[in-house]
């Protein structure tokens, strides 16, 4: 609040700005969370958690590794089987160091396949793993 120290009845003609940088912040905060989500075709039913976390999104190669509800497994938008992901992301990751993984998986799927992707996704050396979930 600006308050003037002259006494009248002087119309004061400044903006604030204050509430158009916050809006325009839950803005930016919005579409960062949800722009990983629009590179995703197979359809996938994400569990649920308590809170979604926001994310910084940066500017790297990235890979989405799906699993729906029959257990197939798909490395972006190609269906592959599970014990293939090691060897393709080995041979993605030799071309982008840095690759970051998304990992979609139905919650109709059971956990041990979701563990075998995850420790594919390890052993191929992927450091940046992020798995999605849909917020309450």
């Amino acid at each position: 609040m600006a308050f003037s120290s002259s006494s009248g009845d002087d119309v004061m003609s400044e903006i604030n700005v204050t509430p158009l940088v916050d809006v325009m912040l839950v803005l930016v905060v919005v579409f960062l969370v949800t722009a990983p989500l629009l590179t995703n075709t197979v359809r996938v039913n994400l569990p649920q958690t308590a809170k979604t976390a926001a994310t910084t999104v940066e500017q790297k190669k990235s890979i989405s590794v799906s699993i729906n509800a029959d257990a197939q497994v798909f490395l972006d938008k190609q269906a592959v089987g599970l014990d293939q992901i090691e060897p393709e992301l080995k041979a993605l990751r030799g071309s982008y160091p840095e690759v970051a993984v998304h990992l979609n998986a139905d919650k109709a799927v059971s956990y041990g396949i979701v563990a075998k992707a995850m420790a594919s996704i390890d052993r191929a050396g992927i450091t940046h793993l992020s798995v999605l979930t849909v917020g309450e």
